[in-house]
């Protein structure tokens, strides 16, 4: 069994009715680290991204990472 660390972001951002620029805009994270994690393309997210993210979008780390199994 493999695991993996899958991000939800893009969803999240459909839902919220918001682009990447203008999270990137808000949160003063680069654009190019917004779009690896819509991508699934991220190697890692420092806790203060993370923490910006989810204070901008007003949603927990579990609604943009997700843990997943793979059998």
């Amino acid at each position: 069994m493999t695991t993996s660390i899958s991000f939800k972001l893009k969803q999240l951002l459909a839902v919220k009715g918001i682009t990447q620029k203008q999270l990137a805009e808000l949160t003063g994270i680069r654009p190019p680290t917004i779009s690896a994690m819509c991508n699934n393309h991220a190697k890692h997210i420092p806790v203060d991204v993370l923490d910006k993210i989810c204070s901008v979008l007003d949603c927990q780390p579990s609604d943009i990472v997700e843990y997943v199994k793979e059998q």
